[in-house]
């Protein structure tokens, strides 16, 4: 399956959530991956993503986080 992956790593709320938001605006059925490093991100994500139906998934990797978004 076809990634779209967004990197938002180094940004501050609400920055990563926009830019979740942007990708998931586009989404095709593709998987959706999203890079945080702030865990205040990727529940902010999950909440906004969960709210639209999406499914998501979170890897935890050396204070990275990464969020696998679909339906």
């Amino acid at each position: 399956m076809a990634y779209n992956i967004v990197d938002a790593r180094g940004r501050s709320c609400p920055e990563p959530v926009i830019m979740t938001k942007e990708a998931l605006d586009i989404y095709k059925g593709e998987t959706v991956e999203v890079k945080v490093d702030a865990m205040v991100a990727v529940e902010n994500i999950k909440r906004y993503a969960g709210n639209l139906g999406f499914i998501v998934e979170v890897e935890e990797s050396n204070n990275d986080y990464r969020l696998l978004i679909r339906k």
